[in-house]
């Protein structure tokens, strides 16, 4: 069996799929992109794929060594990126040559089922507590809003208030479930430690991303030792080794996302290296289907698993849902705030081809919005 032809599909709304064919028919599906920069990952999937066709599919650990540090410049995300979607392909191959889902070849379940949560905007709030109690009636029992729009460097008191304010609707609302704050790197050193107590007494799950990773090494212990919220991160980490200092920074959630941090592969890795910190794993994914699908297949296996992350009614996918591209929808079911095992070989999902190549001939353009202060300066997104 060897590797026949690669191709790329930029769909609605911001995603980028793989499809990797063998010579004997078999097609596995994968899920390479970073947001907003769609079409610089395709033109890094296909120089990979240059060195790729004609290769056994089934050797995933010696491609993925040989993609991640065969090149002179390695890592970052277009590369991890690039490398992660036709890694999901491969072990999506493999699960279906054998017959098998992909879980069952990284040493089999540990869980039945893995909870996940539904997203509630945050950012420019509607009625977030009418949404949040939405998410309960479709059978989440815990929601993630972002935790505020732009946010000085040191927040006015109004600023600060509408912080909590916001969290504060959304517990009243779901009462005894469960929610979690995204602070998306908006807030500062200061701002965070300022914040974070102010938030402790309505029991978040977790805050992500309390600051931009480039100032993690020097601030992220500081704030994690400040409060009693636990603290999550790790969807801008794009291996094991990016890892390491958040780990030892304290965090108490690791956020790696299978599209970004180099696959399958790698992501079972620093599920692991979290487990060995006494870390929880709760995989970032704001993305479509077969990433979905590739990071249920490591949490099901991973024993430090908490709760997964999907994208049904984010904000982002505007008029599309993560279900359009999906023969069989009912994979993703939503019972009691989780999703059972994926018993379907490979991914355990079936992409419907035709729509997916429909989709590709409008493609999208989809960039991350750019945000400004009122004074006119750049704010973080």
């Amino acid at each position: 069996m060897k590797i026949d032809r690669i191709e790329t599909f930029m769909v609605p709304p911001r995603w980028l799929f793989v499809r990797i064919e063998t010579d004997d028919g078999l097609v596995g599906w994968g899920e390479p992109v970073v947001e907003g920069r769609a079409a610089t990952v395709r033109a890094a999937v296909q120089e990979f794929s240059e060195n790729l066709i004609g290769r056994d599919p089934s050797r995933i650990e010696d491609i993925w060594q040989e993609l991640t540090k065969s090149g002179f410049y390695r890592g970052g995300p277009v590369f991890s990126s690039a490398i992660a979607g036709i890694d999901q392909a491969l072990w999506d191959i493999a699960g279906k040559r054998l017959g098998v889902p992909v879980h069952e070849l990284l040493g089999g379940a540990v869980r039945d089922r893995a909870r996940v949560y539904g997203w509630i905007a945050g950012d420019r709030p509607g009625d977030i507590a009418q949404e949040a109690q939405l998410r309960l009636e479709q059978g989440f029992d815990c929601v993630k809003m972002n935790g505020s729009a732009e946010l000085s460097v040191i927040a006015s008191q109004s600023e600060l208030h509408a912080v909590v304010e916001r969290a504060q609707a959304v517990r009243d609302a779901i009462g005894n479930a469960d929610f979690a704050l995204d602070f998306h790197g908006r807030f500062s050193p200061a701002m965070a430690r300022r914040t974070l107590p102010l938030l402790e007494a309505l029991n978040p799950l977790f805050v992500e991303e309390p600051v931009v990773p480039e100032l993690a090494a020097e601030h992220l212990a500081r704030i994690t030792s400040g409060t009693t919220v636990p603290i999550a991160t790790g969807e801008r980490a794009y291996s094991r080794w990016d890892f390491v200092p958040l780990l030892s920074a304290g965090i108490a959630v690791a956020q790696p996302d299978v599209s970004h941090c180099g696959g399958i592969s790698e992501m079972r890795r620093i599920a692991a290296q979290a487990e060995t910190h006494g870390v929880a794993l709760a995989p970032h994914c704001p993305l479509g289907p077969l990433a979905l699908a590739s990071c249920l297949q490591v949490d099901f296996t991973a024993p430090n698993f908490l709760i997964q992350e999907q994208s049904r009614g984010i904000h982002y996918n505007d008029s599309w849902d993560v279900l359009d591209y999906v023969l069989d929808s009912s994979v993703f079911d939503v019972v009691d705030g989780s999703i059972e095992r994926l018993t379907a070989p490979g991914l355990g999902v079936e992409i419907d081809d035709a729509a997916v190549r429909d989709a590709d001939k409008r493609g999208h353009n989809w960039h991350a919005p750019v945000w400004r202060h009122p004074d006119g300066s750049l704010a973080e997104w």
